[in-house]
């Protein structure tokens, strides 16, 4: 696994510069990943406009805030990503506000179509299902945690729809990014805060 990890870890992205490639990608025309096609460069576009508003107004509130300066030890942040993803253009900036606030996170993003390795460890009901972040012990490259692809609220909503319509359409699509929208960020501060509470208690 580790081996897995120093070579995902060696073609890894700061945030911004996962922001940049996505965006030259868009000047091209194409969007990340393998497989191209109108519908995921039409997705990309979306997402790269969604990506923009929400650096502007995600806030991580002041509580949150707090708990992530008191964390004990270094962490690295390795989330899974493509360009195209809706979940990930609404999880990204909220992952990335949170390693600002902290000295003690380390946020990089790998693409998955260039780290099927790394993808296949972590498949969520057997899917290639992203985002994905990874939290490891910086030192050890320990993984410690992982969590994804979306808050556990915004999950339920997809999979009873799926249960009930037997797919995942445009209807669930809107209603998801809704979801979001009417969330603020707040699901995802609390889950992950959590998560690295229960890290802290276990080291």
């Amino acid at each position: 696994m580790k081996d897995i990890i120093k070579e995902s870890l060696s073609k890894s992205l700061t945030y911004l510069e996962y922001r940049k490639v996505v965006s030259e990608l868009l000047l091209e025309g194409k969007s990340t990943g393998d497989l191209q096609s109108e519908e995921l460069l039409h997705y990309s576009n979306l997402n790269e406009t969604r990506m923009n508003r929400l650096e502007k107004t995600i806030v991580i509130t002041p509580e949150n805030a707090e708990r992530l300066k008191l964390l004990k030890k270094k962490y690295l942040w390795i989330v899974i990503s493509e360009g195209w993803c809706g979940d990930a253009a609404q999880l990204l900036p909220i992952m990335h506000k949170m390693e600002v606030l902290s000295d003690n996170i380390d946020f990089k993003i790998v693409l998955r179509d260039d780290n099927e390795d790394l993808m296949n460890q972590f498949l969520t009901n057997g899917g290639k299902s992203i985002p994905k972040l990874l939290i490891l012990d910086s030192e050890t490259l320990e993984v410690l945690g992982d969590w994804g692809p979306r808050p556990q609220l915004a999950f339920d909503l997809v999979k009873n729809y799926k249960e009930k319509h037997g797919v995942i359409d445009e209807t669930i699509k809107t209603d998801l990014q809704m979801w979001y929208l009417h969330d603020k960020g707040l699901s995802t501060q609390k889950e992950l805060l959590e998560m690295m509470r229960l890290i802290e208690i276990q080291e």
